[in-house]
């Protein structure tokens, strides 16, 4: 698997995390994002910008704030 995809995922999750959701599908309820997207967003499965968004915008986060602190990586 692209391991730009993991990244993205794993700081999905380190987000919903750091506002306190021990629960995934808490997170999708409150925010209505569908609970099963939300999950796979967090284990990888490919996803749209668009459902990125909002997820971003769940957390009132901008692109650059998700972004920031990532290493770069280069696609195999």
């Amino acid at each position: 698997m692209d391991q730009r995809i993991l990244q993205i995922a794993k700081r999905i999750k380190e987000l919903r995390i750091e506002k306190g959701y021990s629960s995934h599908e808490f997170f999708a309820w409150e925010n209505d994002i569908p609970r099963v997207q939300y999950w796979r967003m967090e284990k990888g499965t490919n996803f749209t910008i668009r459902t990125l968004l909002r997820v971003l915008d769940a957390h009132n986060i901008t692109l650059e704030e998700f972004f920031m602190g990532m290493t770069k990586m280069k696609p195999k």
